[in-house]
């Protein structure tokens, strides 16, 4: 069964335990700036949102590789840098369009969201469950159905699925 990472903002507390995880797990250090996932901090409204690599099916990142060192990852779904391949030069970093490519100045490389070969450090650490790691079915399903039923008009015709 394929999983997923499931982000619900709601929950979260800005504590960045996700970020320190992520940064030691990859890393092998608590440097939030290391850490492949990022807490956004809505400032005036008191609110944070976890955000990472969705691992979109189109994939533009690996799309845009010209050296085709990022690749799927049939075991988990991921797209995975592979970093002996990586030349640096950032054009998936621009090919994103949510800006979970990052560049890593000390490495020279780029880095992302594996989803730690399966086992995501950022779900493990979190304390409000804010992250969980969910069959793929369940993963944002209601929310999305939620979503939909906002933009529905009863007066008007709703083509059949």
């Amino acid at each position: 069964m394929q999983r997923a990472l499931k982000l619900e903002p709601e929950k979260c507390t800005g504590c960045l335990q996700c970020e320190l995880a992520c940064s030691y797990e990859n890393e092998g250090v608590f440097n939030p700036s290391k850490s492949r996932i990022r807490v956004f901090t809505f400032h005036y409204e008191g609110r944070f949102a976890p955000y990472t690599c969705t691992q979109c099916d189109e994939a533009w990142c690996m799309q845009a590789c010209p050296v085709d060192a990022i690749v799927l990852n049939r075991q988990t779904g991921s797209k995975d840098v592979l970093a002996d391949t990586c030349v640096g030069c950032k054009v998936c970093t621009i090919a994103c369009p949510f800006g979970t490519v990052n560049y890593d100045a000390d490495s020279g490389k780029v880095i992302k969201c594996d989803l730690c070969g399966g086992d995501p450090a950022c779900a493990k650490a979190c304390p409000t469950e804010a992250i969980t790691w969910v069959d793929v079915e369940q993963h944002g399903l209601d929310r999305m159905r939620a979503w939909a039923a906002q933009g529905v008009d009863p007066a008007r015709p709703q083509p059949s699925v």
